[in-house]
Formats: C-alpha cells, structure tokens, sequence
C-alpha cells in the first residue's frame, strides 16, 4: 500500500514536500527507490523532478517545486527492494 501527502496545503507556489508511506501487509517497506514528478495538468509546461528518501521505516520524504498556479499531477515512480515497480500518481489542484 502506497500513502501519500503533500504540504504546506493548501499547495502553493515553491517548494512542496511529499511525504509517502509504503507497506505490504501491515509492514513497512524499507530500501525503496521512489522517483518523483510534478507535471501541469494541461500540455507544453516543463516537469518538475525530485526524488523522495527513506526517513524512517517505510517512511519516505522528497521535495518538489509548483512553478506556476494551476492543476498539477504528481507522478510517483517507485522500484521495490526486489526489483518490482509500481506506479502511482496524486492529483494537487488549485496551486496558488
């Protein structure tokens, strides 16, 4: 199981962290690599990449920056201990 959060919230322009939490079947999932990606919800604006790290057991934190107001989708790439992949996404509307 994949949760995940952003602040400050409401979103704003600048920086925003993403925090995430993996689990599988109640046990934190530790040693995942997590690429992630903030994309405007409309066409022709350039995405913004970060990565998020383990802070604690299953706990993962990474940094992304809202460059513009609007509907944003954050796109969280992550590659399992043992080499499977899962691809999850966040919808952040109304950035201001």
């Amino acid at each position: 199981m994949i949760e995940s959060e952003i602040a400050p919230k409401p979103a704003r322009l600048g920086l925003a962290t993403v925090t995430l939490r993996l689990s599988d079947a109640g046990q934190p999932v530790r040693q995942a690599r997590i690429a992630l990606e903030a994309d405007m919800a409309h066409p022709g604006m350039r995405p913004e990449f970060g990565e998020a790290r383990e802070i604690a057991a299953g706990n993962y934190r990474g940094r992304l920056t809202f460059t513009m107001a609007g509907d944003w989708v954050v796109l969280m790439r992550v590659t399992l201990p043992g080499g499977q992949k899962l691809e999850r996404q966040m919808e952040v509307n109304g950035v201001r």
